[in-house]
């Protein structure tokens, strides 16, 4: 019985190269060198910030089930934390407590605490003169028994009582070495009166990084888990964070926020909203930073545990979307990994 014959190879076609143009796009990838000559999007360590919870106790290394890799770190822990991001080259690390429940009130009274986990940190951090910059939350939630970023009146979250209540921890957290203040709260005229607190407290050169287009997102669960908040909420979030369907009104909240004394922006969560990060940037050209929010990271991190995802691809591949969206920077649970991945190069 005869073989049956293997198709020849189809030969090129004459006329490609006249319907390409002389254009082969694929010339500039066969190599890895040449691939990195012409990348448009870098991601440098210059870009990380590392996002660290705070707890009580000593000696205390806590892991948060629900984010893989991250830990809650006592008062006593985190000098050494920020002396390894220093060693790395991160620029800087942004704080958040983890509150003992017996401190918290309907008032967030602890966040006015001089004495409280952030602004121990923050003079732990600052008493070793790193080359490293410490951003601290503005915000009620870790404080209030309720878990929400506001007083409360009945179930009404009451702005301006809440921006008073705000400008004053924004100052508590100065004093105690906080290089910038990133109010994440979403009410109204908090920029002005946070800018206006700290200026007359005599902190004139302390930043503000705004949170300016928070989203009412499914992507916080892991980090509600990790500052103790997930079992207070009362309700959700939607009557002060955005929307998730819209995205005018993120450039309305950002204008704002720049009017009123900002001096970075924040787009949270990160990858559900490259769009707005697009969009904040082409439209004000201010530094703009996106947060790679607890959801994200879990999900990237079970995923790779499952096997069904390369984790260092997909961690840096993630990063890169950020940049080629037009972030200057990102918060990130990754900061440290990426870090040393890249001093690697």
């Amino acid at each position: 019985m005869t073989a049956p014959q293997r198709p020849s190879h189809p030969g090129p076609i004459a006329d490609l190269d006249a319907v390409l143009g002389g254009r082969r796009m694929r010339r500039n990838r066969r190599t890895d060198w040449t691939r990195r000559l012409v990348r448009e999007t870098h991601l440098s360590v210059d870009d990380l910030i590392w996002p660290v919870f705070v707890t009580g106790g000593t000696n205390v290394a806590e892991p948060v089930p629900s984010m893989p890799g991250v830990v809650r770190h006592s008062v006593d822990r985190i000098a050494a934390q920020a002396e390894m991001a220093a060693e790395l080259g991160i620029p800087a690390l942004a704080l958040f407590p983890n509150t003992d429940p017996e401190r918290r009130d309907d008032a967030g009274s602890d966040a006015l605490n001089p004495d409280n986990l952030v602004c121990r940190a923050c003079r732990e951090i600052a008493a070793r003169k790193l080359p490293l910059g410490i951003v601290t939350d503005v915000a009620l939630d870790p404080y209030t028994s309720h878990g929400h970023d506001g007083l409360m009146e009945g179930e009404d979250i009451l702005n301006d009582e809440t921006v008073a209540q705000l400008a004053r921890q924004a100052v508590t957290q100065a004093d105690a070495g906080a290089d910038v203040i990133a109010p994440s709260d979403m009410m109204d005229g908090r920029i002005g009166a946070i800018r206006a607190a700290l200026d007359a407290a005599g902190h004139t050169q302390v930043q503000i990084m705004s949170y300016a287009a928070k989203y009412a997102s499914a992507f916080y669960g892991p980090f509600r888990d990790a500052v103790g908040t997930s079992g207070t909420l009362i309700g959700d979030k939607r009557t002060y964070q955005m929307d998730p369907a819209n995205t005018d009104e993120a450039l309305h909240e950002v204008e704002l926020d720049i009017q009123e004394g900002a001096d970075m922006l924040m787009i949270k969560p990160g990858m559900p909203y490259l769009d707005i990060i697009r969009r904040v940037k082409e439209t004000f050209a201010r530094p703009t930073f996106a947060y790679q929010v607890s959801g994200e990271y879990a999900m990237i991190m079970a995923a790779a545990q499952n096997g069904w995802l390369d984790r260092e691809r997909a961690m840096v591949e993630s990063l890169i979307a950020f940049k080629r969206a037009g972030a200057d920077g990102v918060l990130t649970y990754f900061a440290p990994e990426v870090a040393r991945l890249l001093g690697k190069g």
